[in-house]
């Protein structure tokens, strides 16, 4: 049967119900995608979409985040793509709209996330398991908010996300809002992910500074030039994929905040 949906940035689309031919391009959703229960529908996903390992190897890959074949996803004729606004192309989106029906997410807190989830939980028949990943991660963050209050957490933060330039999680983004849920403020003031040179860090005094595993490699090479130009902040590598990917990796984050949580408090 067929079935029409709105999604978050109020395209109306009609699908086969449920859809059989899915092509996911985002990796946080794909690996929602399977953890629903999904296997043989999923035809289709990016270079970035590496979890689980074992489906990345075995799927079709159409690119990039950025750059999708769109020759390769024509030939695959999905009944369904999956995108996200800030994660793809307008223009690849915009020319996939023409020929397939292109759902799209809109993400900026675990609010959000959470709604993407019950979203895409009825998209491809699957509301029940999205209805108790989401009482997980509704659950677990809670408690990571409550447990910052017990702890005092209430710690100043920078989290860089790229260099040459050094780029930054400012406000309205996932990251900002998942820094606040577990206790933390971030100095950054300015909106999305704004440049800027680590003097100007020095001025806002953040009492941590974190580098983040993704989308740039941070490594511990980069711990000690940071710290000659910020030697009060205690400067720390951190998964980026906990702090950013906003779909059942949300689960394995709470065990991975509470853990950090503990880190913190012994600094």
């Amino acid at each position: 049967m067929q079935k029409s949906f709105t999604d978050h940035l109020g395209n109306s689309i009609t699908i086969n119900y449920p859809p059989r031919r899915i092509i996911s391009i985002v990796p946080s959703q794909t690996e929602l995608l399977f953890e629903l229960g999904l296997d043989k529908e999923v035809i289709g996903l990016t270079k970035f979409c590496i979890h689980p390992i074992e489906k990345f190897a075995a799927t079709q890959k159409v690119g990039g985040t950025k750059k999708l074949k769109i020759d390769v996803i024509r030939e695959l004729q999905p009944d369904l793509i999956i995108g996200n606004k800030e994660e793809n192309s307008k223009a690849d989106i915009e020319l996939l709209q023409q020929e397939f029906p292109v759902w799209m997410s809109d993400i900026y807190n675990l609010e959000d996330a959470m709604q993407t989830i019950a979203d895409i939980g009825a998209l491809v028949d699957r509301q029940p398991e999205a209805t108790y990943l989401n009482h997980l991660i509704n659950a677990g963050f809670r408690d990571l908010q409550t447990l910052a209050v017990e702890k005092n957490i209430h710690k100043t933060v920078a989290y860089l996300i790229w260099k040459d330039p050094y780029m930054l999680a400012g406000r309205n983004t996932f990251i900002d809002d998942i820094l606040r849920k577990i206790g933390l403020t971030n100095v950054i003031k300015a909106t999305r992910y704004p440049e800027s040179q680590l003097l100007q860090l020095v001025t806002l005094n953040p009492q941590l500074l974190f580098l983040s595993s993704e989308p740039y490699p941070f490594k511990e090479k980069h711990i000690e030039e940071i710290k000659a130009v910020l030697p009060q902040a205690e400067v720390m590598l951190v998964d980026g994929e906990m702090f950013s990917w906003y779909g059942s990796r949300l689960v394995k984050a709470v065990q991975y905040f509470f853990e950090f949580q503990n880190q913190l408090i012994k600094k």
